[in-house]
């Protein structure tokens, strides 16, 4: 993918990831610089979703409001609690949500009501839209913009009405500005009356008109029992045991073998999937938190920045080990047997951005002789290079990257392992916390994109470790992290499947910032946050993710100068010019 303008969508068309493409682009972004974020095209809440805010605010809020949509009536109520624990200033803040249903027509097909969940309002003050974004960052909770768009239609329709009218009150009819034209109307949801003259719900004279145009586009992308199929062809790639696309057109999916690729006794019932990454972690928190009590954590290795988060904001806190190193299990080991007692540890196989590799089976062996809960986010080593599973009580994982690779869904999941001391009281808190809130729409896309996830991770590894060997040993390069070449390399070993390679993602470090920069600024490709997309994208990790806490950062090893690099599917000998330009831009502004 050729390097795209600044503030432009990555890939076009989508959200996942924004170009920033140059050193200064990037401290820009971070410091709020007019030239950088004027020109962001995307951003928090995406077009469709903002849309629909401002819909919602317009006919049941008011003007001083905002509103953070959600998938179930109990994420957007978490959202306020959230927010009400952390208000400090004694104003009478209003805060409250609206739950909204579908109000179809006898007429319409069963198809619309097999949806298990519509959509949420949080609504709040204007100026609470910090605190509120907090808890959507860290959580996940928050809607897809397909979920979005399709409910909007609805409300456009009439069809997605206020669960109860005491919620909030109508201040206003909402007009489309935009849609089809059979939504275009001359008189207001309010203003429809039967022919008894008596008024009616907000259900338009067209409703028949609309219901059948959103039955034919739910037909054809949201096909609920094509979902369910994709909701299992997906578990089941996740548990090692592949569904072709042949298996997809049967009537029912062949049974999944009882002892997958992973770990024996593994059932599709043990694997979850979540709308994000994000939200994985979320619930896995939640869950062990159900099951074991309001324990501290322990936060293993350098983090991923919301998984900390989670593990500081909602429960009793953690305990930070940021180098994930032997000393630190030592200084670990040292606290339980003095008595301490600890939730979880949750740590990343391997690490981000320094591609470290914990010790995950002293990690397991202290987690069994302490009454401990091991987390594994293998999102990095992804489980077509190993398997964390045996080690582990659950293993989460971010579907929107490598396994997507399409960069035009998102996605999560959490496996338990059913051999696990905690299994039994994990699976019966999960089956309790876990909402149904993964989109169909996006199921379906998330299910497309896998299809060749095994073929694409095998060539990200070869071009990966083409890319090391042109950085490595290279006179102004200080550091290259890769599974392969790191200390921990061993314990990464461990878990390394017979085929699997050493993942796609890697970090560089040079002896001198002007190296960096200019090696970041030469580099034809596609330059933002995110990884495990199917181009090549790299980004100043450091700046972007921890620009206020940079010292801090670097008390752990991340250089403020650390670029990170994710290596797509390019041709090898294209991606290899690319790289040796970028290193020849670098020397010759060093020199």
């Amino acid at each position: 993918m050729p390097s795209i303008e600044l503030g432009e969508s990555i890939p076009p068309d989508t959200a996942v990831s924004v170009s920033l493409p140059t050193w200064a682009s990037n401290i820009g972004y971070e410091e709020g610089a007019s030239w950088v974020v004027s020109r962001m095209t995307t951003g928090y809440p995406r077009y469709s979703i903002s849309e629909l805010s401002h819909a919602i605010i317009t006919c049941y809020g008011k003007p001083d409001q905002k509103a953070m949509l959600f998938s179930t009536p109990e994420a957007a109520k978490r959202c306020l609690d959230f927010m009400r624990g952390r208000i400090t200033d004694a104003r009478d803040i209003q805060l409250h949500s609206i739950s909204f249903d579908l109000n179809l027509s006898e007429s319409t097909s069963s198809v619309l009501c097999g949806l298990s969940s519509t959509i949420a309002a949080a609504l709040f003050p204007a100026d609470a839209f910090g605190l509120a974004k907090q808890y959507w960052q860290h959580t996940g909770d928050g809607i897809s913009s397909r979920r979005a768009e399709f409910c909007h239609d609805l409300l456009r329709a009439g069809m997605l009405v206020p669960r109860s009218s005491s919620n909030a009150n109508r201040e206003a009819t909402l007009k489309p500005s935009r849609g089809p034209k059979r939504y275009q109307r001359t008189n207001s949801m309010d203003e429809t009356t039967a022919p008894n003259g008596k008024a009616t719900s907000p259900v338009s004279n067209d409703t028949k008109e609309s219901s059948r145009f959103l039955e034919e586009r739910f037909g054809r992308n949201l096909d609920l029992t094509l979902a369910e199929k994709a909701r299992s062809a997906i578990r089941r790639r996740i548990a090692g045991s592949l569904v072709s696309e042949g298996d997809l057109a049967a009537e029912t999916l062949p049974e999944l073998l009882v002892s997958s690729a992973r770990t024996k006794n593994l059932n599709e019932s043990d694997i979850y999937l979540f709308p994000a990454g994000m939200n994985a972690i979320f619930n896995a928190h939640r869950a062990l938190m159900t099951s074991r009590g309001k324990l501290q954590s322990v936060n293993f290795g350098f983090p991923y920045v919301d998984t900390l988060k989670i593990l500081e904001k909602f429960g009793p806190g953690c305990i930070f080990y940021g180098n994930g190193s032997s000393s630190d299990l030592d200084e670990l080991e040292s606290r339980l047997k003095s008595g301490e007692r600890f939730l979880a540890l949750f740590c990343e196989f391997p690490g981000n951005p320094l591609l470290a590799s914990p010790d995950l089976q002293r990690i397991r062996k202290l987690g069994d002789e302490f009454d401990f809960a091991v987390v594994v986010d293998e999102t990095i080593g992804t489980f077509a290079n190993v398997n964390v599973l045996p080690f582990a009580d659950i293993v989460v994982s971010s579907l929107t990257k490598i396994f997507s690779g399409d960069s035009n869904v998102m996605g999560g999941s959490a496996v338990l392992n059913p051999g696990s001391n905690y299994y039994k009281s994990l699976k019966a808190a999960m089956d309790t916390v876990v909402e149904d809130n993964y989109w169909p729409e996006d199921v379906i896309f998330m299910e497309r994109n896998s299809r060749d996830f095994l073929n694409r991770v095998e060539r990200v590894n070869a071009n990966a470790e083409v890319i090391c060997d042109i950085l490595r040993g290279h006179a102004l390069v200080k550091d290259l992290f890769y599974p392969k070449f790191n200390s921990t390399r061993e314990h990464y070993e461990r878990c390394r499947l017979p085929h699997g390679g050493y993942g796609g993602l890697l970090s560089v470090v040079f002896h001198e910032q002007v190296s960096a920069q200019a090696f970041y600024d030469a580099m034809d490709i596609a330059k933002g946050p995110s990884l495990g997309t199917n181009f090549t994208l790299c980004s100043p990790y450091a700046l972007l993710a921890h620009y206020n806490e940079l010292p801090w950062a670097a008390r752990f090893g991340v250089d403020a100068g650390l670029v990170r690099v994710s290596v797509g599917l390019e041709d090898q000998d294209t991606l290899s010019n690319t790289f040796r330009r970028a290193l020849e831009a670098a020397d010759k502004a060093t020199r």
